[in-house]
């Protein structure tokens, strides 16, 4: 369970700050986690078969993901591809839930996604949490790039296709990433640590990270050990 410094009191458990793991990397879990499993992921990922990337929109997690997948050799479930189809449309709820038990069914994964829905399926399988909590500026940053991208993507399809009928209702889709950064920003650091504090998810072990530079440096050490 990871902790800001105001919720300490909240929950009885033990933190650790790991200055090896780089400036801005906080490692924390309940002393029973601690005392059994003895895994600390600011340091080493020896241990974690289960990992799940969180974080804001626009903060990197599926970038990291990959990245961290491809480092360890496990498989990368992104769970934004199980949930988005063609043109960035949406399937409905059952279907995001019966492709996510299948996809996290397997031993070792990498995942990613904030997605309430399917959460009671992703956290109970997961033993490792990474919790990427950016400034807000470094989401808005990247939702712009994003959303340009996204613009452009859609303007070429509708230009192919000659059906523009739905391109403002998708660039707006796109364009609502920002709010959602925007409104999740102080809205996740409160609950992920309640959440982390609840009895149900004192399996996971939680690494947090809080600027670019720091999973830079969390990545090229705990991957390789």
């Amino acid at each position: 369970m990871t902790l800001e410094r105001d919720d300490a009191s909240a929950v009885e458990a033990v933190e650790t700050v790991n200055p090896a793991a780089g400036d801005g990397a906080t490692v924390s879990t309940t002393g029973v986690v601690a005392s059994r499993t003895r895994r600390d992921p600011s340091r080493t990922l020896r241990g974690c078969q289960r990992i799940l990337i969180l974080g804001r929109t626009g903060s990197g997690k599926t970038t990291l993901a990959r990245e961290l997948a491809a480092a360890i050799d496990v498989p990368h479930v992104e769970l934004d591809a199980l949930y988005f189809g063609p043109g960035f449309s949406t399937v409905p709820l059952p279907v995001l839930r019966e492709r996510t038990t299948e996809a996290v069914a397997g031993e070792r994964w990498v995942t990613d996604g904030n997605k309430s829905a399917v959460r009671d399926l992703v956290w109970p399988r997961a033993d490792t949490v990474v919790w990427l909590d950016y400034p807000v500026a470094v989401s808005l940053w990247r939702l712009g790039k994003r959303a340009l991208w996204r613009t452009s993507v859609l303007t070429t399809e509708a230009s192919h296709s000659g059906d523009k009928a739905g391109l403002p209702k998708q660039m707006l889709s796109a364009a609502k990433g920002v709010l959602t950064a925007l409104r999740s920003h102080r809205g996740q650091r409160r609950a992920y640590p309640r959440m982390f504090a609840e009895p149900q998810n004192h399996h996971l072990a939680v690494v947090r990270l809080r600027s670019p530079r720091a999973t830079r440096r969390w990545l090229a050490g705990a991957a390789t050990r």
